[in-house]
């Protein structure tokens, strides 16, 4: 396999609890903290905002892809990723998310099957297979 690109990241401090994430490149510079929903101050992004932000702009990408290799036109293409932290009752932490594209240009079919194809194309979508539950539920706009 041929590397395409390395992501590069240095998080300092308390993690999630007051540390700050920055990308080698300068790009990217975000103080973490814990949502006030976990009772944190919830005055930063956290984990959690930062892991749907890149799968949702990975998986618009691959949505795009899949369309191009079925020659479908889309007229519009946004996604809402839902990332949720959960503890079970052993108080360890898991993670699962909830993927919402809403397509346009295309019937609810065609979105629905867009979205399906796109899973299976994107690198986060892989990554998580078989690892946490996702829900992938299209919306033709």
């Amino acid at each position: 396999m041929t590397v395409s690109y390395t992501a590069t990241v240095d998080v300092t401090g308390e993690g999630r609890n007051g540390g700050t994430a920055r990308s080698d490149d300068g790009l990217l510079e975000h103080d973490l903290a814990i949502p006030k929903e976990l009772g944190g101050a919830g005055t930063a992004t956290n984990p959690e905002q930062l892991f749907a932000a890149g799968w949702a702009a990975c998986f618009l990408g691959a949505l795009r892809r899949a369309a191009a290799l079925r020659k479908v036109r889309l007229t519009s293409t946004e996604i809402t990723a839902e990332v949720t932290l959960s503890q079970d009752e052993d108080g360890e932490f898991g993670l699962s998310a909830a993927l919402h594209p809403r397509i346009g240009g295309v019937d609810q079919q065609t979105a629905q099957e867009l979205a399906e194809a796109a899973h299976q194309i994107c690198p986060y979508s892989k990554a998580t297979r078989g690892n946490i539950a996702v829900t992938v539920t299209a919306t033709a706009v």
